[in-house]
């Protein structure tokens, strides 16, 4: 069997594995949410059999039938993209998703690509420079800033630059009083509103020219350096070819990786930045035991990390000859 179709096999028997042990676990934790969504809302309802229908009617699951073909119906929806109502948000959760999903993209996307940008730049100067001030000051700086949890920064932030100088929002996502679409000031709102979230977690992300730094010194000591320069090979191309594109090799699936965990990622952060996105929403329904947008936000982003992860076994033999598809057939 090709390799490529059991690896998209195991992606989704593991998004299968994922959401079937979180519809079970919720089951059968003390009070499950059927029992629950009907305590909520059962002693505003003059019959208390409406409470078991509306149960039904919010989270695709009907109270009475047993669980497996409580499961059954429960899959049936989700496969049809119906992820049940929710009871704190009032709307589907299909839709706050679709509304959350981009506003998330927006901050955590621009994070992680500066942050991987300016890591793997300075991570280059760094092994170039190694041993000099330069190189001891910033290693010095990503060790430490590396150790702090970026919500710590962003609170920091939040303090500093929000509530004492007044520079950005405190909270939101857009600015208001302006026509949505694309026109200059809700595009200069929307940044606005995100430079915190963003810059809060690129400081955090000292990770990356740690990780570049450490692939790069490896590969200046590889024997096939000395044969280029041997070659008389400038040093532009020594160090675009041969050391910066071996040395980003092994980053690539950890970009994968960051790039599929973004939406657990932006659960804290969006919280302290209440910011409405995928993390907001999620935190939202926990407080008020809304599981249909609780399990809605969670498998979206199991489904997120496997696709993620599915890009990355799948493209990385086309970056690196060496891992490529052939040499997998063999295993």
């Amino acid at each position: 069997m090709n390799w490529k179709i059991r690896r998209l096999g195991q992606g989704l028997f593991t998004i299968w594995a994922v959401i079937t042990l979180a519809f079970v676990l919720t089951r059968m934790m003390p009070g499950n949410p059927v029992d629950a969504f009907v305590a909520q809302i059962g002693p505003e309802l003059d019959n208390p059999q409406e409470a078991y229908e509306l149960a039904e009617i919010y989270m695709n699951i009907n109270p009475e039938d047993p669980m497996h073909i409580a499961y059954m119906d429960y899959m049936v929806a989700m496969l049809q993209g119906d992820m049940g109502y929710s009871m704190s948000q009032n709307d589907t959760v299909a839709a706050i998703m679709a509304d959350a999903i981009p506003w998330t993209l927006f901050v955590m996307s621009w994070a992680i690509f500066i942050g991987f940008v300016v890591g793997i730049s300075l991570g280059a100067l760094m092994a170039y420079w190694e041993g000099t001030k330069f190189d001891v000051a910033l290693t010095s700086y990503a060790t430490i800033i590396t150790s702090i949890p970026f919500y710590v920064l962003a609170l920091l932030l939040l303090i500093t630059f929000a509530y004492r100088l007044n520079w950005f929002p405190t909270a939101g996502r857009r600015p208001t009083g302006v026509e949505a679409g694309f026109n200059l000031p809700f595009i200069l709102g929307i940044i606005h509103h995100a430079t915190l979230p963003v810059f809060s977690m690129f400081v955090a992300s000292g990770a990356a020219s740690l990780t570049m730094r450490g692939n790069s010194v490896r590969v200046l000591g590889e024997d096939y350096l000395r044969v280029a320069r041997l070659r008389g090979l400038p040093d532009r191309t020594i160090a675009v070819r041969y050391v910066a594109r071996n040395a980003i090799l092994p980053m690539y699936t950890g970009l994968m990786i960051a790039i599929g965990t973004m939406f657990g990622g932006a659960i804290v952060l969006e919280e302290i930045f209440a910011y409405r996105g995928m993390g907001y929403y999620m935190i939202q329904a926990v407080r008020a035991r809304d599981y249909p947008l609780m399990m809605g936000a969670f498998t979206v982003i199991t489904i997120a990390v496997v696709i993620a992860l599915l890009i990355a076994d799948l493209t990385y033999g086309k970056i690196d000859p060496r891992a490529g598809g052939e040499d997998r057939e063999a295993f």
